[in-house]
């Protein structure tokens, strides 16, 4: 063999020699893009940004966290640029934000089916402090089908946490739900007799839109179930909310988001003095589960597989528990993202 052929082998050779280590290395993850994961200001979105960076490096995926990108409109500005890849957010707050006009309210297609199957307005309500009232037929609608027809080009959202409930939640205080049932069907018809009291602020969810107690509360649960409403009283957050239905001042409430996030969390206090919450199941208020939203194309399948695997996994009792310490006590979400993943071996 002369000169030129040796050459033209030991260059087959080395080709051969990069190529095998080009799969080595992408195969764990080496010279990858990273991925980096957003958090907004506030202690739930630092956990979930943790717990989705952390899933992704295990399987293999180079990551990184990018914190106090500040309110909604902040980190999908970052979004946008491309200076972040994915943020965890709500599944309702994120359609309210891409498409303003959509009156969906259940959290999926089949959730949505069984809310008119089973919930059909009827006849007239007889309501107890007035003449009766008839309730009409409305769209339920999902929020999973509207988000995803509703994000901007360029972006796209993963499997919803289907065991995470984060919207609105009315509760009654020790000495009503000794009298009334925790279910809004059933409780409509006594609604006129109570006070209730609707929260305000940002305490649950820095990054939620306080709500507007006569849109976004009064009006739902009398469209929705008959509940009329007459007494109620506006309070600038949710403690001075639980204070109130603690002491009586109020019988029942409305909380910017759920109950599990306040401080303490159920267990807290004795037996019997924390709110007892009352279902919403033709979901009056807009379901609100967690999910990923991230640039289209930035994730492959592999990926976006093992997002699907922690939002099978995540419920609200999780969430709020991590959530709680991170903002209560300080804790480091990273440590407390690392266990849960332990936990549920992700």
């Amino acid at each position: 063999m002369g000169l030129a052929g040796s050459v033209r082998v030991t260059a087959r050779v080395l080709v051969a020699v990069t190529a095998a280590t080009l799969a080595v290395a992408c195969a764990h993850g080496e010279g990858a893009s990273t991925i980096t994961v957003g958090a907004g200001d506030s202690a739930q979105s630092e956990v979930l940004a943790e717990i989705y960076a952390q899933a992704l490096a295990r399987a293999g995926t180079p990551t990184m966290v990018k914190k106090h990108l500040g309110l909604r409109a902040d980190y999908l500005a970052a979004l946008d640029a491309g200076t972040i890849t994915l943020v965890g957010d709500t599944g309702g707050d994120l359609l309210t934000t891409f498409d303003s006009s959509s009156s969906a309210t259940a959290p999926d297609r089949a959730t949505a089916a069984s809310v008119a199957q089973h919930h059909d307005p009827g006849p007239p309500v007889d309501m107890t402090a007035g003449a009766p009232v008839t309730l009409e037929a409305r769209y339920v609608g999902s929020v999973a089908e509207d988000l995803s027809r509703a994000v901007p080009e360029g972006l796209a959202v993963s499997d919803f946490a289907d065991a995470t409930d984060l919207r609105p939640q009315f509760a009654l205080g020790p000495a009503a739900a000794a009298r009334y049932p925790a279910n809004a069907v059933d409780l409509a018809p006594h609604c006129g007799a109570l006070t209730v009291g609707i929260a305000g602020g940002r305490e649950l969810d820095p990054l939620r839109t306080p709500p507007d107690p006569q849109r976004d509360v009064l009006t739902p649960l009398r469209t929705v179930y008959g509940c009329d409403i007459t007494h109620h009283v506006a309070f600038p957050g949710d403690a001075e909310l639980r204070t109130a239905l603690r002491d009586g001042t109020v019988d029942a409430g409305v909380f910017t988001s759920a109950v599990a996030l306040l401080p303490g969390g159920s267990g807290e206090t004795s037996a019997g003095t924390d709110p007892a919450v009352v279902t919403d199941p033709a979901y009056a208020f807009r379901a609100q589960n967690v999910v990923p939203l991230l640039r289209q194309g930035a994730l492959d399948q592999r990926q976006i597989k093992k997002l699907n695997y922690v939002a099978g996994e995540l419920t609200t009792s999780d969430l709020a528990t991590m959530v709680r310490r991170v903002r209560d006590e300080h804790a480091s979400a990273a440590d407390l993202a690392r266990t849960w993943l332990d936990e549920h071996a992700l």
